[in-house]
């Protein structure tokens, strides 16, 4: 079970009958007998409790009381705490404070590495400090799945998984080397390696446990993930959400997450998805339904006759959306299509009969054979899944979402608008240019609109069979009807896992996408995260040289510009079959009603409606080629590691031998002239603005992920060590080095900075001098004169990944605080964990209304002793041209303001478990003198 920490043992809570007589909840510890004989584990029962509120309670709150049953210790959680969380029908409108211990932590390479590298520094500073460095450990499971590595590098070739993986190890075979130290440095660390799949469809296949066993203690998986499509799980019943990889660091610590109780929007399906319509073009739907509503911080639950309707991938696509729709969580209860998910992909009828048995007992499963019962939801919303329509979603947001038919439409208003999420200021006269060019010794042409990456790719849809299938039976069709991808088109198939592979050889299908230049690159993120590898030379200058809004359509689920190539301005979200169909089509300028996608082999017009599978198709593939035995000898290999893994040679030792020449692996410097004692609130007295930004400022734009462009700052770095620009790789990949990443903060090239006066790219004023430079350059400058800075911003500032780095660069370049109209929740929170102020502008008020333009010097006026300040404080903040403003600060827990007292999460962390070894080693040296005691 996840362990809870006692305020002087510092130990993990003991298995239930041990700790049974001191348990605050002891008297609802019951057994669960199992049918076969005997039981199959003790539990905490809800239906014990006797409250009739409980019955009331959603289900995804359910667990959030079960949990704080389970954990309660009264001292992080606390039988107030307990009762908070029943009583939710009052108490969610009342913005309490919770804590929340989940079961477990799931980690991808990109933040993992970092993550593992904190520990590592953590294990060093406690040395520092005279306390024992192997204190320093994960106390709950952690699952670290290595899955953001992959480049699409080599394409449209039998051998791109090779060739793509053999690459892979040898640019990150340091990173790799590092994380295999982790496994065995650290306790409770799960590592699997590289090119078994992306996380979350790992997550969802392999590692989910739906319900916990642990020493004999039953209780519902929960987990927490350092990315914001951990969501994914919930549409397996799993309450799961993404957090910055800070907090997640001090989850695996043994600290309880500090959360408001969130309000729950009941959304209820009706009826069935038409034929031709997707479960991508219902999760696009879906998300700009709930953005419009606003569901920001919100659980959002799904219910309804709609849901039984819905196969288990069609939820899990829904619920890895939550991101982007803006919930916490996007849930849907276990039921028997739960079950039967979990037979298919190889759970033994055991683990299912007691996941059955438990859920049941627990008032958490859902039987749509019993009557319904009434549950409480804080807002109501409906769709009629017959209303759903084939849809894509862009150019640069995925809540655009465009229907199919107005497509065309759309994209020529694109063209036309101004500057901004739907326009690129094209000129007339320039909307029609074709740019001739030469392909690999063969004419090629490009014109606004074309597509040059067609990828089928992310956590999203390759976990979904019905989409992969329906993807592989467009491309037969259109193979059989004379119909070829343009070669200058990049395409690919990143599968989620080694299970769509099995089942599209299986289904005999594979040929079809290869022959259309789907051939698979490798098993991870690939295009999503922007690891799409570079375009054909002839390509990129087609596009650079003539200025070409370029197209990408990708089955993913994060669009924003700049993220998936920097070359291709337009970026649309697309189910797997109309990836096929676009990449076909060659366009996004196109009528799918009404114009052709080709000419046939007969000299036929052939039209998307020629070559789309019906739904009886689609389901006879699924049907015949996705079996419980693929998934069971996919996870099987994953255990025995692959050949290049496992011959990684690592030391045994248990502290890091950090390598000063490394550029991925460096010792950060947060712990560095550390103190025991807490610094406390820190003044910002007329600081400069570093940048000042507009609405919808994402984690991309703040800490890229991409490739690191040849005139940046960490380019210049990684020059400087000898470096070529082919060794640059990502920004992604060298987040375990601080000393590139702080060069990275504010890279992107598409940074929109109002300092800048309309001029695009990462650059800023230096207000003293009036210079223009890099962000990097002027902050070093303004840290120089020992200068504070702040950053001014819109709506939604850090949207998109949960990425901590996007709140480390700032941290490191010398930030003190944000002061924005509204925040994305893990950014917030994030800028919190590394101890930034975020402040909210008033309704109604932002830099523009108050007349703020960045050149002006910020002093905010907090108290300076930490127990003066309050979760949601207003605070003045002035200028030095006389202007006066409120903003709220956004700290929104007691919890929060620890943490910003002691200069952010991780200090605090350490801070703490070294008071808590001291009064371990009190209390020893207090027994051992009563026992003398009583012996003289």
């Amino acid at each position: 079970m996840p362990s809870s920490i006692d305020l002087v043992d510092n130990k993990p809570m003991a298995p239930p009958g041990q700790y049974a007589s001191k348990h605050a909840f002891k008297a609802i510890l019951t057994s669960l007998p199992n049918p076969n004989g005997g039981e199959f584990g003790k539990f905490f029962s809800l239906s014990a409790l006797n409250d009739p509120r409980i019955d009331r309670l959603p289900y995804s709150i359910r667990i959030l009381v079960e949990s704080a049953i389970r954990n309660c210790d009264n001292f992080q959680v606390t039988k107030d705490d307990v009762e908070k969380i029943i009583d939710w029908e009052k108490t969610s409108e009342e913005q309490v404070e919770i804590p929340f211990k989940p079961a477990r932590v799931l980690l991808h390479d990109y933040t993992g590495v970092p993550a593992v590298v904190d520990l590592a520094s953590m294990r060093d500073a406690m040395k520092n400090l005279g306390s024992d460095p192997n204190k320093i450990n994960p106390l709950i499971p952690v699952d670290f799945v290595v899955d953001h590595s992959v480049q699409v590098n080599v394409t449209r070739s039998e051998n791109a998984v090779q060739a793509n993986t053999e690459l892979e190890f040898q640019r990150y075979k340091e990173r790799f080397a590092f994380i295999k130290w982790g496994s065995s440095a650290f306790e409770n660390m799960l590592v699997v390696p590289p090119g078994s799949g992306i996380l979350h469809q790992v997550n969802l296949e392999y590692l989910a446990r739906v319900v916990f066993e642990k020493d004999g203690l039953l209780f519902p998986d929960s987990v927490v993930g350092t990315d914001s499509h951990t969501t994914m799980i919930d549409g397996l019943g799993i309450a799961g959400w993404g957090v910055g990889g800070i907090e997640a660091e001090a989850a695996m610590l043994g600290q309880p997450l500090s959360m408001v109780l969130p309000s729950v929007v009941g959304f209820r399906l009706l009826g069935k998805l038409q034929d031709g319509v997707t479960a991508t073009d219902l999760v696009l739907t879906l998300t700009q339904v709930l953005r419009k509503h606003g569901v920001v911080g919100k659980f959002v639950e799904f219910y309804g006759e709609g849901v039984a309707e819905l196969s288990l991938a069609d939820r899990a696509t829904i619920a890895n959306m939550a991101p982007e729709y803006g919930a916490t969580m996007g849930f849907f209860p276990v039921d028997h299509i739960t079950l039967q998910y979990l037979k298919l992909t190889g759970r033994s009828d055991e683990t299912v009969s007691m996941i059955e048995a438990y859920l049941r007992e627990n008032k958490m499963f859902v039987d749509y054979s019993q009557p319904k019962q009434e549950r409480v939801y804080s807002a109501y919303l409906q769709l009629d899944l017959a209303s759903v329509e084939p849809c894509i979603s862009g150019p640069k947001r995925p809540h655009d979402r465009v229907p199919l038919k107005e497509m065309k439409t759309d994209w020529q208003a694109c063209l036309d608008n101004k500057l901004g999420f739907k326009g690129f200021a094209v000129p007339k006269k320039e909307q029609n240019k074709v740019v001739k060019f030469t392909f690999q010794g063969k004419p090629a042409e490009l014109k606004h609109g074309s597509v040059v990456i067609a990828a089928i790719t992310s956590c999203t849809n390759t976990s979904n069979p019905s989409v992969v299938l329906g993807a592989a039976l467009v491309a037969k069709k259109a193979s059989e009807r004379g119909l070829e991808v343009k070669p200058w088109v990049k395409t690919s198939l990143a599968p989620g896992s080694g299970v769509v592979t099995k089942y599209l050889l299986k289904s005999g299908l594979q040929k079809y996408l290869n022959q259309q230049g789907f051939n698979i690159v490798g098993y991870g993120c690939t295009t999503c995260i922007g690891n799409s590898g570079e375009l054909d030379d002839s390509v990129a200058s087609a596009i650079s040289e003539n200025d070409i809004v370029a197209a990408a359509v990708l089955s993913g689920n994060r669009n924003f510009e700049g993220r998936v190539h920097p070359l291709t301005r337009a970026n649309y979200l697309a189910s797997p079959p109309l990836v096929v169909a676009y990449a076909l089509a060659g366009t996004v300028d196109i009528d799918f009603e009404k114009e052709p996608i080709g000419t046939g082999k007969d000299g036929e017009s052939v039209y998307l409606r020629d070559i789309w599978p019906s739904i009886e198709e689609i389901a006879e593939a699924v049907q015949s080629s996705v079996l419980p035995d693929m998934f069971k000898s996919a996870y099987l290999a994953i255990r025995d590691g692959n050949p290049m893994w496992n011959q990684l040679d690592v030391p045994a030792s248990t502290l890091y031998s950090w390598d000063p020449n490394s550029t991925y692996i460096h010792d950060p410097p947060y712990f560095k002239d550390m103190t025991a004692a807490p610094p406390g609130p820190y003044e910002v007295k007329d600081a400069h603005c570093l940048l000042n930004f507009g609405d919808s400022i994402t984690t991309d734009h703040i800490s890229p992920a991409g490739s690191i462009h040849k005139d940046s700052p960490a380019a210049k770095f990684l020059l400087e060590r000898g470096l070529t620009r082919r060794d640059f790789n990502t920004y992604g990949s060298r987040r375990g080095n601080d000393e590139v990443m702080i060069r990275g903060a504010f890279a992107n090239i598409r940074l929109v900075n109002k300092l800048l006066k309309g001029e695009v790219g990462p650059k800023t004023i230096h207000i003293p001098t009036g210079d223009k430079l890099s962000v990097y350059d002027a902050a070093m400058r303004y840290k120089a004169a020992e200068q504070d800075t702040i950053i001014l911003a819109g709506s939604d500032y850090g949207s998109g990944s949960s990425r901590d780095w996007a709140a480390k660069g700032p941290m490191l370049l010398g930030v003190k605080a944000v002061i924005a109209k509204s925040f994305e929740r893990i950014h917030r929170s994030n800028l919190v964990g590394m101890g930034i102020i975020p402040l909210c502008f008033k309704p109604g008020e932002d830099a523009d209304t108050l007349g703020l333009t960045g050149f002006e010097r910020y002093t905010i006026h907090l108290p300076s002793k930490i127990c003066d300040i309050k979760p949601g404080q207003e605070t003045t903040v002035t200028t030095d041209t006389g202007k006066s403003f409120t903003c709220t600060a956004r700290f929104d827990t007691k919890v929060e303001l620890a943490y910003f007292n002691n200069g952010g999460i991780l200090p605090y962390v350490i801070r703490n478990l070294i008071k808590k070894l001291l009064g371990r080693v009190q209390h020893i040296i207090n027994s051992r003198a009563e026992t003398s005691q009583g012996s003289t």
